[in-house]
């Protein structure tokens, strides 16, 4: 892999604290709901990320190459060929946010009461939103420019599951891209991944 050069710089904006400068540079993402409220408890609300992200994977040129679900963030490695990923992370978050309440009020959340209510505290709170705010601002981007620092979060995000408890073994939580880089497991997650390294 060429390394490019690159660098990030401070943006005025509280949204997105830093800009991704060279959106092809394999990128660490992060994106978490306010107030750790656990969502992605249920696949109606995981497939609502992965239609997303799949569409910005067809449409926007977004290239996936390892990620985890967990209950109350996401982690990415991700670049673009087309759009800048700042861009693409906003359009997701935002989209993501409307649909996500749209399930948590149509499909008989048992929490639906608790968890509207912590998004609307929040979006009155922060005066982001017009009424309910699911993510919390920023995505903190690390570009990974070394084979260590790549090496260190591709481990990180694999071995999320594992070490909060949830799973024994990484290939047993189903929201991540662990086999599909385990040649002898089959990888059946919602999203199309680029193998970073071919």
């Amino acid at each position: 892999m060429t390394i490019t050069s690159f660098y990030i710089f401070k943006e005025k904006t509280m949204s997105e604290k830093y800009k991704v400068i060279d959106s092809s540079m394999p990128t660490f993402i992060t994106c978490s709901f306010t107030q750790w409220a656990d969502i992605l408890t249920r696949p109606n609300y995981t497939s609502i990320l992965d239609e997303s992200l799949q569409f910005c994977i067809n449409e926007k040129g977004l290239r996936i190459h390892y990620y985890v679900y967990m209950t109350n963030h996401i982690h990415l490695i991700a670049t673009s060929a087309k759009n800048k990923l700042q861009e693409i992370v906003r359009d997701f978050k935002r989209y993501t946010n409307k649909m996500l309440i749209q399930a948590i009020e149509d499909i008989g959340e048992s929490r639906r009461e608790w968890l509207l209510a912590k998004f609307k505290y929040e979006a009155n709170r922060t005066k982001r939103a017009n009424q309910y705010k699911v993510w919390k601002d920023g995505f903190h981007p690390v570009i990974l420019d070394t084979a260590k620092k790549l090496e260190q979060r591709i481990h990180y995000i694999h071995a999320n599951p594992v070490d909060e408890g949830f799973v024994s073994r990484p290939e047993y939580w189903k929201n991540s891209s662990y086999n599909f880089y385990a040649e002898e497991l089959n990888y059946d997650g919602g999203l199309e991944l680029t193998n970073l390294f071919e």
